[in-house]
């Protein structure tokens, strides 16, 4: 079931969640970025992505993973980080750290949770072709960078990133836990 809801609300969230029935994946795929160069980064911006990427993410795993404790059958969360959380790039710096931070989050949670069959692992996509992304690769030059830094030569899909997702909710990977699928072609091998 897709839930549609403000996740930044971690109260009305936790309550929407609760009315859901039981559920053993939970996908965590919430955030933004809004490029500015680490010298003009202003507060508001700060503040929006931290919001958004890194305390909203924390408190809907919590209310995901609570649910899935009381229904004692444990499940898979999958928090959707980004190839920048392994490398950084230009003009990305706050995003950089919110998912870098995802990531720091992700293999605490798959410690904590473990005992209770819960497995936690990130999806981490290089640019994917999005309408959130469609505006940026307008930009000729913008897009000819992003190619020339993926081995494979193409941007990712949403099948790419929806395969990933698939496979970690599975039972085909009931032994990982605590580590990210870099869905990249190659970005963060170089």
């Amino acid at each position: 079931q897709i839930l549609t809801i403000d996740v930044t609300e971690s109260e009305t969230l936790a309550v929407a969640l609760g009315d859901l029935p039981p559920f053993e994946i939970f996908v965590n795929n919430a955030g933004t970025n809004q490029p500015q160069p680490f010298l003009e980064v202003d507060e508001k911006t700060y503040d929006r992505l931290m919001d958004l990427n890194l305390r909203a993410a924390f408190f809907a795993a919590q209310a995901a993973a609570r649910l899935m404790v009381k229904c004692a059958k444990g499940g898979a969360i999958i928090n959707m980080s980004s190839q920048i959380a392994h490398v950084g790039g230009p003009i990305r710096s706050v995003y950089n750290m919110t998912k870098a931070g995802l990531e720091g989050l992700t293999k605490g949670m798959a410690i904590d949770l473990a005992t209770n069959n819960i497995r936690v692992n990130t999806v981490c996509p290089t640019f994917i072709v999005t309408p959130m992304i469609k505006k940026f690769l307008k930009d000729k030059k913008f897009k000819n960078s992003v190619l020339k830094n993926i081995p494979l030569g193409r941007l990712a899909t949403e099948s790419d990133v929806a395969t990933a997702v698939v496979y970690l909710s599975s039972n085909a990977s009931s032994m990982i836990t605590g580590s990210s699928l870099v869905v990249d072609g190659g970005w963060t091998a170089k």
